[in-house]
């Protein structure tokens, strides 16, 4: 089986956010993650981290538009001063809580100007990041996020194809890429070079593993023949408790 981790962001969102870290060591995890851990002083969560000997994962970046725009600016002609401040924001807090991966939003965009601004961004990213760190991108189905520039494995292939760094990688999650492709254990057959980084959560609906449309056992032995030793990180939303409703860990 896999190695899993936590997404605090969607397990345990009934909790105070520092009380998700112990509720995620008590329920045997060893490593989590979360999306935008920005509201927290990092020392806050560095403390969550130590005292139940945590690792953190990964962040998402940008952090939260607090002026209520749209979230994500790496393909956004004209963004590129708030991308690059963002980006050093994100790598900040990466680093101040341990976390390798940075998913990197592209934001809402279209056409070949988007793509161009993507590219630039990352490459320019890439080039200033320091060791130890990995940005990832992840296709979002346009059910979910509308509008969102980076909504296909193939476009993800491509832009990671021409920023051609070691430090570019993809992140695969299940639930969009079953709502994308409607094949989520082809499509990660098929982009397994690409991945570096693991979520899981069921389809149509990113309900739990095991309560939709995906075939976790298969999609579960696929990572364990592939050579993927990362973490598989749980982001779904639970039907009830959390901690009751972790039996996909052993199908």
């Amino acid at each position: 089986m896999p190695k899993f981790a936590a997404n605090l962001t969607h397990l345990w969102a009934e909790l105070p956010y520092l009380d998700r870290f112990d509720a995620a060591a008590e329920a045997g995890f060893e490593a989590v993650e979360v999306l935008f851990p920005y509201d927290a002083p990092a020392p806050e969560t560095q403390k969550a981290l130590q005292r139940n000997g945590l690792e953190m994962v990964l962040l998402n970046a940008p952090g939260p538009n607090y002026t209520g725009g749209a979230r994500g600016f790496a393909a956004i002609p004209g963004g590129e001063a708030r991308f690059d401040y963002d980006m050093r924001r994100a790598v900040r807090y990466a680093q101040a809580l341990g976390a390798r991966f940075i998913h990197t939003m592209s934001g809402v965009a279209d056409g070949p100007m988007a793509k161009e601004t993507m590219i630039a961004n990352l490459k320019r990213a890439a080039d200033n990041l320091p060791d130890g760190l990995c940005l990832t991108l992840e296709p979002l189905n346009a059910l979910a996020q509308p509008g969102y520039f980076l909504s296909s494995f193939d476009l993800a292939a491509e832009i990671i194809a021409a920023v051609d760094a070691p430090n570019v990688a993809l992140q695969y999650d299940s639930y969009h890429a079953q709502v994308i492709t409607g094949d989520a254990l082809g499509t990660f057959e098929a982009m397994r070079p690409l991945i570096r980084h693991i979520q899981i959560g069921d389809a149509p609906d990113r309900s739990p593993p095991g309560t939709g449309q995906i075939d976790f056992k298969a999609l579960f032995a696929a990572i364990d023949a592939s050579g993927y030793d990362g973490w598989v990180s749980a982001e779904y939303t639970p039907q009830g408790r959390t901690e009751t409703g972790l039996d996909w860990m052993r199908i």
